[in-house]
């Protein structure tokens, strides 16, 4: 792959690749060597978070279609898994090119971007809630529609949630929950959450601004909460400040190359889900992919066809192909926008920017997802359950945490992992620690325990 490299003088960037990768762990400031092992600090980050008992609940939380009976789709684990995969493959390009270019990158950090991408792709779902991105949604909702609307109001010993903290639950962000899950020192556990690198936990932050600056589309990266962390953090990888009240940063660099991995895996995966379950049919999924290519390349990839005969093994050929073509692109624009990237000028995301041909082919993928996918009626009925269970759940368990003396909270708070703080002094923290509790639950747990509570299911004897 010829990749045309826009290098611009060193000194001319916003932000320096050598502060920008940090073997610094959260919550061990000081800084320590490296161990005397095989694994360097950014592997051993993706090591922690593989075998994480957050990560494991993945399996069994909705990516899109409901979990699977005989028909096996993409759940959040499966999903993250191999985002992890076509990060780790853009990191590395990106380090090998930037290692090419710029000698002085040898003494530095620069050859484990792979290894950090990776990890920031593994990581980047932890804090989604059940029920996939409606799960977010239903709790947005409960908070700005529902019954959570009554804690905007003063409460009876005179306090009041603060706008900022206000604007954390009604516009509940996945992204900023999965910082704080990584961050945030839970009841009996040790300081620093995960205590990964500054570099990894810098890279998951999609959006790095406070809930303040959400505008219309909700989107934000730390709690009020995590504010602080994510200054420390920032500011010691030399990230570029926009602004300071409401505090804004421009993106760390290796933010672009975890969301391109997303974007590429969710994109095409969402159709070979909807292809296995037979909502698309072969023809129509292998029009889909086979548009990505040129007609030189097409005729390749139509040569390779026809030696497979059976329809699962070409469409997973084709899928493969896109996702070989789509990494090289994404590589493409960022190595060509290095310079803006990291002067914290570039807007939108990689595959924004990559070819006319492979991105009219990703657009048309997104309004068949949005026209068959999304909207078909396993899907949908997700949602509504979602909403349903979500809703219920959060209206009994903030009633709970606020009149914990009642006889029915004391059953409901006594469920509940003592690693949450639901008896925190303050109005926020009582709600923060309730969404910590539900925004970790699985589907089927989350499910379980709706059933329970409303008395449709009983403990097996």
């Amino acid at each position: 792959m010829q990749l045309n490299y826009n290098k611009a003088p060193f000194n001319a960037y916003k932000m320096d690749w050598s502060t920008l990768i940090s073997a610094k762990r959260f919550g061990l400031e000081e800084f320590h060597e490296e161990r005397r092992e095989n694994r360097s600090e950014f592997q051993r980050d993706y090591d922690r978070l593989i075998f994480s008992a957050p990560f494991r609940r993945l399996q069994n939380k909705t990516q899109v279609f409901p979990l699977p009976g005989s028909i096996f789709v993409h759940n959040r684990l499966t999903h993250s898994l191999e985002v992890s995969c076509v990060g780790r493959s853009l990191g590395n390009n990106i380090a090998k090119a930037l290692l090419e270019h710029n000698p002085a990158l040898h003494h530095s950090y620069v050859s484990e971007i792979g290894s950090i991408v990776s990890a920031a792709c593994l990581a980047h779902d932890l804090g989604n809630p059940p029920f996939g991105h409606s799960g977010e949604r239903a709790i947005s909702t409960f908070f700005s529609e529902g019954k959570g609307l009554e804690l905007r109001a003063p409460q009876p010993d005179g306090t009041r949630l603060t706008d900022a903290q206000w604007q954390d639950f009604t516009h509940f962000e996945g992204n900023a929950n999965a910082f704080r899950l990584l961050t945030h020192q839970f009841e009996g556990r040790r300081k620093g959450g995960f205590v990964l690198t500054y570099s990894t936990l810098a890279s998951i932050v999609k959006y790095p601004y406070s809930s303040s600056l959400t505008g219309t589309k909700g989107k934000f990266g730390f709690f009020t909460s995590e504010e602080e962390s994510f200054r420390r953090i920032a500011d010691e990888l030399g990230m570029v400040k926009l602004n300071d009240t409401p505090l804004k940063y421009a993106r760390h660099p290796l933010v672009y190359l975890v969301e391109a991995a997303d974007d590429i895996c969710y994109q095409l995966m969402d159709i070979e889900d909807a292809y296995k379950l037979k909502i698309l049919t072969p023809q129509e999924t292998q029009e889909l992919l086979i548009n990505y290519f040129t007609d030189e390349r097409k005729a390749h990839v139509q040569k390779t066809l026809k030696i497979v005969d059976d329809a699962n093994e070409q469409v997973a050929y084709l899928r493969s192909s896109v996702i070989g073509l789509l990494t090289g692109e994404c590589t493409r624009v960022f190595l060509e926008h290095e310079a803006d990237i990291l002067a914290g000028t570039f807007e939108g995301s990689l595959i924004k920017h990559i070819a006319p041909l492979p991105a009219q082919a990703y657009r048309r993928c997104a309004e068949v997802a949005g026209q068959k996918i999304y909207r078909s009626r396993d899907v949908l009925d997700i949602e509504l359950a979602g909403f349903r269970i979500i809703s219920t759940l959060l209206e009994l368990m903030i009633d709970a945490v606020r009149s914990p003396w009642k006889a029915y909270s004391k059953l409901l708070i006594d469920r509940v992992s003592s690693q949450y703080n639901i008896q925190a002094p303050t109005l926020y923290e009582k709600v923060q620690a309730v969404l910590d509790y539900v925004s970790g639950m699985t589907d089927v747990f989350a499910l379980d325990l709706y059933r329970k509570i409303n008395g449709n299911s009983l403990p097996a004897v």
